[in-house]
């Protein structure tokens, strides 16, 4: 292979030639962050003062800024590939895109005490600019970053204040910075408050509002907007026709500069302007996606982390735990749904479905299942841009004819963005279905209707029963959850070790539990993605003489009387499961057994702290491993 070896942290790293031309090799900042020297990466970088007065460079600022954009380029690209060898992701591209914006920042912040020295950011995934801000100012030891995003490095996918030193703010999900840093700008009338944004943040509503405000009072808040006409899923140019930030920004009353942002000298006199204008202003760099790195430049790939094997010796980490009662072949039921979906539409004609099912995303298909009913079934399809309240209430409105069915697909931690609009949908008796993916925490958010409506939550316990789950409440009428993971899942097995609980003439019936093991003394209630886990300890349990049962219940929120007074009258009942421990099915389902006037001992374990990073470290972190799971199992046993 073509590349070049570097020993450094025990790691033997090996480049391949298209990477190296991105990276230098030879420099100082290379070298400092294998051989863990603080003093040379921070050195590295040439410091300097730019005064907005002066709005033309000097080909010695010009030389500096290039230089320092290129070794922070540079570093950027390196940590963050680690995290792809890794198998844990990264987001390259944005990070890389606004080096230029990052680095005239830090010299007006050397040169001036009137701007708050705080680099906001909008674009959660861009964290990788605010951990190598972290180790400039010396809060993070260079070498750090090369653990980016690993299991307990406190380096996680977006920047959590608090955890990460060095890092000054917390940022997640697109447009929910602007109107924070609104509020600081309130706070510090006498200072310039700067917030870098992205053409795809500012497609989310809270955008629009934070900019009426920011007009309306005039504040002190200056924009610096990567517009490189990429998100997820594609080109906003493409799939949001006459979405324009230009005229969006300007028709809202801010003051707009648009500049090519590879252009340093135009960059600087644009973002010199903005600070010398009196009031909110945007400078809008126009730039390609991942400028000058070969085979992703300007394309949707640049959006994420590198692609390839590009650290040898960095590998995903597994925990080895051999798991029994599923298989080891595994699904993934964030893509099952959207087969899942596609199976319903097979059925239909082209005219008959595109009359009756509308599937709306939001620049997220290939993340929850849609992108396969964009391929196969386009007739149906709406690409909705990054916008979830209002393709939420689209999908609903579709659904307000008795007769027609819209779907929309998010992540769940971004369910808590929708409550108001489902409450509409909910109110207006529309038909619609919500597959909702990734690890979220509070799901029965979704269940805030009151007790006259019924709102479906179904969430699957391997790619079988999605299958099931889908074909069976499509056309149910009213509003449908059905969630899923990130992580792929094993098959659940019969008692016989060898038959796929779900398959065959499998019949999934909506509000009925599952009893996958009965048990005398006493019974675990789970579903989702613990259910295999569950199902391992129970059998463990079995083996040791204890005899536990397990019931799955893939409809979270409706109470199936028959099974419940069956379990109510063992010994005990424990609710395990991966949702907020505060919100969750364990902190209803002890209400519904005293209600029954159903007594045994009960407990429930959930999630109880934030993250740790990393992938399956995530479950032993939250104490739902098997082996927790026994230990409380063996606690209400006694």
């Amino acid at each position: 292979m073509n590349g070049v070896s570097v020993t450094g942290l025990g790691n033997r790293i090996l480049f391949r030639k298209q990477i190296t031309s991105r990276i230098l090799v030879g420099s100082s900042c290379f070298k400092a962050l294998y051989c863990g020297n603080s003093t040379v990466f921070a050195r590295s970088l040439v410091q300097l003062v730019l005064d907005p007065a002066r709005p033309q460079l000097s080909a010695e600022q010009k030389a500096t800024l290039q230089h320092n954009i290129q070794l922070l380029r540079d570093a950027i690209v390196l940590f963050t590939a680690t995290g792809a060898a890794r198998g844990v992701s990264g987001h390259t591209g944005g990070a890389y895109d606004t080096v230029p914006e990052v680095c005239l920042l830090l010299s007006l912040f050397e040169g001036s005490e009137k701007y708050l020295p705080i680099i906001f950011d909008e674009a959660g995934h861009r964290v990788a600019t605010q951990y190598l801000l972290a180790a400039l100012e010396g809060s993070l030891p260079p070498e750090h970053l090369l653990h980016y995003r690993e299991a307990n490095s406190k380096l996680p996918g977006h920047p959590e204040l608090g955890l990460t030193p060095g890092v000054k703010f917390s940022s997640g999900r697109l447009g929910h910075m602007w109107p924070l840093v609104n509020g600081v700008a309130l706070a510090n009338r006498d200072k310039v408050v700067f917030c870098l944004g992205s053409d795809g943040s500012q497609q989310e509503g809270d955008d629009a509002e934070a900019a009426r405000l920011a007009v309306a009072q005039n504040l002190n808040v200056k924009l610096l907007i990567d517009d490189n006409d990429v998100t997820i899923a594609g080109h906003p140019s493409k799939y949001l026709k006459g979405y324009d930030l230009v005229r969006t920004l300007e028709g809202h009353g801010l003051r707009v500069f648009v500049t090519h942002g590879e252009d340093i000298d135009s960059l600087w006199g644009s973002v010199a302007a903005a600070v010398a204008h009196d009031g909110p202003a945007a400078v809008i760099s126009k730039r390609i996606m991942a400028p000058g790195i070969p085979d992703i430049e300007g394309s949707t790939h640049g959006h994420d982390v590198i692609p390839g094997d590009i650290l040898l010796n960095i590998k995903p980490t597994a925990i080895p735990y051999l798991y029994i009662g599923s298989t080891k072949e595994v699904g993934a039921n964030r893509v099952v749904f959207g087969e899942a979906v596609n199976l319903v539409l097979d059925k239909l004609s082209k005219e008959e479905a595109a009359e009756k099912v509308m599937v709306i995303d939001s620049d997220l298909e290939g993340s929850t299942g849609l992108k396969v009913i964009h391929q196969k079934h386009p007739e149906v399809f709406v690409s909705g841009g990054i916008m979830e309240r209002g393709n939420f209430s689209a999908a609903a409105g579709f659904g307000f004819d008795a007769n027609k069915f819209g779907v929309f697909s998010t992540f769940s931690a971004f369910l808590e963005m929708i409550v108001s609009e489902l409450t509409m949908a909910r109110l207006n008796n529309c038909n619609m279905a919500d597959n909702t993916c990734h690890f979220g925490v509070n799901n029965f958010f979704a269940d805030n209707g009151l007790s006259d409506v019924q709102s479906w939550l179904y969430f699957p316990a391997d790619a079988l029963q999605m299958v099931a789950i889908v074909q069976r409440v499509f056309f149910d009428r009213g509003i449908r959850f059905v969630f899923s993971t990130r992580s792929k899942v094993p098959y659940i097995l019969k008692e016989d070790g060898k038959t796929r609980y779900f398959d065959g003439d499998y019949k999934f019936v909506p509000g009925k539990d599952e009893t996958i093991v009965e048990g005398k003394a006493g019974y675990v209630v789970s579903f989702g993605e613990m259910l295999y886990r569950s199902l391992d300890a129970v059998l463990r349990c079995r083996q040791e003489g204890l005899d536990v049962g397990l019931i799955n219940k893939p409809t979270l929120n409706v109470v199936d009387e028959q099974t419940i007074r069956k379990i109510g009258s063992s010994p005990f009942v424990l609710v395990v499961e991966s949702l907020n421990q505060k919100t969750g099915l364990g902190s209803k389902f002890g209400t519904w057994l005293l209600e029954r006037q159903l007594t045994p001992k009960y407990g429930y374990i959930g999630t109880t702290k934030e993250g740790c990073g990393g992938l399956t470290e995530q479950i032993f972190y939250q104490n739902l491993d098997p082996q927790s799971i026994i230990l409380k199992i063996k606690q209400l046993s006694q």
